[in-house]
């Protein structure tokens, strides 16, 4: 079972647009010392869209080898072209992904059996564990509740992660599914009401910049201190609505720059927050009490 504040990843660029492989790969290990549950390399917030199959392929190998089993590593493997994203998670299989991550193919506009047979076949080929995204915001489609029931039976689907803001869902598909089936919000500002309506864990934009208090929060849940959980709630809300009030994943690689994490890099066709933004994640910086991350350099991997 996938639980607790999963990170999907940003990639670290220099400033000529490449990826900037010392920062991602101190920026993995930070997220593990930090107490992370998870990690998500290649996923939306990662600019998989901008990526080349072999960065995608680098990036999930090399997150893999940092992590070391740590904790566990789901790759962003989705597409809208079912043989490429059945591809892209053999390839995250071979590296030693934990589980993929498996966007609904968007642009397409696939009926409820379009995306039955997308994952069944994703399921029948590559022998991971596959957590279906369904975000209709970016999509266009939202997979229904009774569509993710039948593929539940499937053995590889294992579990949702679920951006489609409705707090009743998790609820009714823990009562068709059961609580084996693993339900991860894709929203951090109601990270908590998701956990209280049966959720499992986050798959997080938020704990880039502040993994120890994602975690914390999570973990507070799970142990029943409801006060703490509340408080790192409290804490974190302000990030929670600065970091998406202009496309992500631009406001959390400003944030990431400012505690020295990366540089404020992001490669077209997406734009560096604007000043407006920039002072309100100012201000969400202080409230959170984050600070600047002195990162001691890996060793380089191969």
């Amino acid at each position: 079972m996938f639980k607790g504040s999963i990170t999907a990843l940003i990639t670290p660029f220099d400033t000529n647009g490449e990826i900037d492989w010392p920062a991602y790969d101190n920026f993995v290990e930070w997220q593990v010392e930090q107490g992370s549950h998870g990690v998500v390399p290649c996923g939306t917030t990662g600019e998989s869209p901008t990526l080349t199959h072999d960065e995608h392929k680098k990036l999930v190998k090399r997150c893999v080898e940092i992590v070391n089993k740590r904790i566990p590593v789901i790759a962003g493997t989705g597409s809208n072209s079912t043989a490429e994203a059945l591809e892209l998670t053999q390839e995250a299989k071979d590296d030693g992904a934990d589980a993929a991550l498996v966007v609904t193919p968007y642009y397409n506009k696939p009926s409820q059996e379009g995306l039955y047979q997308h994952y069944k076949l994703l399921n029948d080929k590559a022998d991971i564990p596959i957590i279906i995204y369904n975000i209709p915001g970016r999509c266009i489609i939202d997979m229904t509740n009774d569509t993710m029931a039948r593929l539940a039976e499937l053995k590889n689907i294992v579990g949702v992660k679920d951006a489609t803001g409705d707090l009743g869902r998790p609820l009714d598909l823990r009562n068709k599914i059961g609580n084996d089936f693993c339900l991860l919000s894709g929203n951090d500002d109601t990270a908590t009401a998701f956990l209280a309506q049966g959720g499992h864990g986050c798959i997080s934009v938020v704990s880039n910049v502040a993994p120890a208090l994602c975690a914390q929060m999570q973990e507070a849940w799970m142990n029943g201190d409801i006060a703490k959980m509340s408080r790192c709630r409290d804490l974190l809300a302000p990030l929670n609505k600065a970091l998406f009030t202009e496309p992500s994943p631009a406001p959390v690689k400003y944030v990431a720059s400012q505690l020295r994490l990366c540089v404020n890099n992001i490669r077209l066709p997406l734009v560096n927050a604007t000043k407006a933004c920039e002072k309100n994640l100012d201000t969400a910086i202080t409230h959170a009490n984050l600070k600047t991350v002195e990162a001691t350099p890996l060793k380089a991997h191969g």
